[in-house]
């Protein structure tokens, strides 16, 4: 019987490189509250992911979460509904309307000619999703932000490591959210960060992150705890070293998918966008049932069936969740409608055998061939 095959599989050092790395706490025990090993790795990340500024959190929810709050916005903010849940519900949480602009078909991320026409005089900001690693047009979106004066937060958990024209892709924006969860391309174990350009801002994040307290005696804001600890910063610590050996071995893993799957008719695979360093973070395939023959769902099923365990990401979109029930119109954004109706990610991460990428195509390819 085939071992399981999940979707990812998170990145680890190994026992002995943790084991070193937390051995040092036991002689602190100063294991929360922005210790040695948060600083250092805040230090550490600011370099590798090329910004101004960034304040680590306890996971990538709250970074977003708090981030939209450090804001102080109001009223609307435009954002897109194919994305994880995370997105929407920071935006709800926050007391703020999410109104919901639809995908472009290439690269799933939002479409920048539909935004203008969702703007009113209650706009305060744009939310985008950089999806599956690919970058949204930053250009444009920050044309219509200045144009507008509205603030921008991207929602950068999908792209850790990634650089546009040679920039890292969190340094565009007023600020940029990374997830740093088991999942993703880097982790620390839970974690995420806020990475952002005014100073005041970031004194805002550390409040609200730190039950508001300014200094020993002066607690001037309400916050929460969102602090990252030292066992999550050593783990962090770790899986920098060996991230961009990590990356490497992703890619070699997605050009042997695109190498089975890129001339396959009714399958689309993602674009690779131009000026774009990939993270190759996920592999999703886009199911036309009419040209290929089988469903989404079908493939999926079969998938299962060996042990392969695909995913529909993302679908639901979240403008259908069943919290938000009546609120939104879906037809108002159909592409993103029809791409979560027919869209799979396939396995993807760094170990992933190719004998095990080419048994996982030639399965997708048997249910064309049915």
């Amino acid at each position: 019987m085939n071992k399981n095959i999940m979707v990812t599989r998170s990145s680890m050092p190994s026992l002995e490189e943790y084991t070193d790395e937390i051995k040092d706490l036991w002689d602190s025990r100063w294991l929360t509250n922005m210790g040695v090993k948060h600083k250092r790795l805040e230090k550490e990340l600011k370099e590798y992911l090329d910004v101004e500024n960034i304040s680590l959190m306890t996971n990538g929810h709250l970074s977003l979460e708090l981030g939209i709050q450090a804001m102080n916005l109001r009223g609307e903010v435009i954002t897109t509904p194919f994305t994880f849940a995370s997105t929407t519900h920071a935006i709800v949480r926050n007391g703020l309307k999410p109104v919901f602009c639809d995908i472009n078909p290439n690269d799933y991320t939002m479409d920048v000619t539909k935004i203008e026409s969702l703007i009113t005089d209650n706009t305060s900001a744009i939310i985008p999703v950089h999806v599956y690693g690919n970058v949204c047009n930053v250009e444009e979106i920050d044309r219509i932000a200045k144009k507008y004066d509205l603030k921008v937060i991207y929602d950068a958990a999908h792209t850790f490591g990634v650089k546009y024209k040679g920039k890292g892709i969190g340094s565009f924006g007023d600020a940029s959210m990374f997830s740093f969860h088991a999942t993703k391309v880097f982790n620390t174990i839970e974690g995420g960060a806020v990475c952002y350009k005014d100073e005041s801002y970031g004194k805002e994040l550390y409040k609200l992150k730190n039950f508001g307290i300014k200094n020993e005696t002066v607690v001037d804001g309400i916050g929460s705890n969102a602090k990252m600890n030292e066992f999550q910063a050593a783990m962090g610590l770790c899986n920098l070293r060996h991230v961009d050996n990590e990356i490497k071995k992703r890619k070699i893993v997605v050009e042997r998918y695109q190498e089975n799957l890129n001339s396959v008719d009714g399958i689309k695979l993602s674009p690779v966008q131009k000026n774009v360093e990939s993270n190759y973070a996920y592999f999703p395939i886009v199911i036309d049932e009419k040209k290929f023959g089988v469903t989404r769902n079908e493939i999926y099923e079969k998938l299962k069936k060996h042990n392969i365990f695909a995913r529909k990401y993302f679908y639901p979109l979240t403008n259908t969740f069943d919290c938000f029930h009546g609120k939104y119109d879906i037809n108002q954004t159909p592409v993103a409608l029809h791409i979560s109706k027919r869209v799979l990610t396939l396995p993807l991460y760094a170990d992933l055998n190719l004998d095990e990428v080419d048994r996982i195509c030639r399965i997708i390819m048997a249910c064309k061939e049915g």
